[in-house]
């Protein structure tokens, strides 16, 4: 193995968004040591969890468009029937709703969970409550995104949490994008809701570990099935 596949392996990258979080960490971290020692290393266990916070992993993505890979690393807390966000101008039906909660030590880098165009993108403003409250979906500050699928309309929302204050679209209207592509980012724990039409046929179970751009969510053209689950 080379020196270069060597440190690819080692060092995982870290988003250009997170940059100036590590430099403020890390330059609060000099000031408050000058001031007295202890605290120095105190701010130097935040920077390092700041780096690992904005970490950007490459992932490996399956490219077949029937199938539905998570936008977000986390567990899924949940996959109910719901109406989408009334923001995003989708049919008043019935979809289902899987959620993936983000907590402060997840991989926050959002991606396509679907090949498409994009729609629509729509932000709404509202509360900062637990992401993990069913409530967070309807009252939380939130980010939605419409991709049109030859397999039909998918929506991606991203929810701001108790602790997040931020998130990061870099798509725009009318732009194609690639299953598993970077949409966004949420910091600093969050969640993002992923709607899909009621045919698609689920590939996870609640309390399962995703990992975005990776985990199959659920696949288009299969058989509609409860997933089936073993805990040990």
């Amino acid at each position: 193995m080379s020196l270069a596949e060597t440190i690819r392996k080692t060092f995982v990258p870290i988003h250009r968004e997170g940059y100036p979080f590590i430099a403020a960490f890390a330059g609060a971290s000099l000031i408050l040591g000058a001031l007295w020692e202890p605290l120095f290393w105190i701010g130097l266990l935040f920077t390092a969890w700041c780096i690992y916070f904005f970490r950007d992993p490459r992932r490996v993505t399956p490219t077949d468009d029937r199938w539905v890979v998570s936008p977000a690393d986390g567990r899924i807390s949940a996959i109910v029937p719901a109406f989408p966000p009334r923001e995003l101008g989708l049919e008043a039906v019935e979809m289902t709703r899987i959620s993936i909660f983000m907590d402060v030590f997840s991989c926050h880098v959002n991606r396509a969970p679907v090949r498409g165009r994009i729609s629509r993108i729509e932000h709404r403003h509202g509360k900062f409550l637990n992401a993990e409250l069913d409530k967070a979906s309807a009252e939380n500050e939130r980010n939605g995104i419409v991709i049109d699928s030859t397999n039909g309309t998918v929506a991606c929302v991203q929810i701001a949490g108790l602790v997040a204050r931020r998130i990061v679209c870099w798509l725009d209207v009318g732009e194609s994008v690639g299953i598993g592509e970077r949409v966004g980012l949420i910091r600093f724990g969050s969640r993002v809701d992923v709607y899909l039409p009621r045919d698609a046929a689920l590939r996870v179970a609640a309390g399962q570990t995703a990992v975005a751009g990776e985990t199959l969510l659920a696949e288009f053209g299969g058989d509609v099935m409860p997933p089936l689950v073993r805990v040990s």
